[in-house]
């Protein structure tokens, strides 16, 4: 997963300006991110505050995580029982 560049209190910061009435083109292009970005930011982060925005990012983080480890047993498991069977 590609980790992203700008922290939650710069997401914050550029999501209140929109908020505050820039145009979403100029904002991308001060930023360096695409005007999709910055509508899926508000889509996703809208009204939150930066230690909220950084707690979310965390715990998104810990979720794929867990869902590469989850896979990762799963697959253990599989081939386990692929061998039991194969004993017997």
């Amino acid at each position: 997963m590609k980790k992203s560049t700008f922290s939650p209190a710069k997401i914050a910061g550029v999501l209140k300006e929109f908020a505050g009435g820039r145009s979403a083109e100029e904002l991308a292009r001060e930023n360096g991110i695409s005007t999709a970005t910055l509508y899926k930011w508000r889509q996703k982060y809208n009204g939150m505050e930066a230690s909220e925005l950084k707690r979310v990012k965390e715990l998104e983080e810990e979720n794929a995580r867990l869902k590469r480890m989850y896979a990762n047993l799963a697959m253990e498991l599989d081939v386990a029982k692929y061998i039991i069977e194969k004993k017997l």
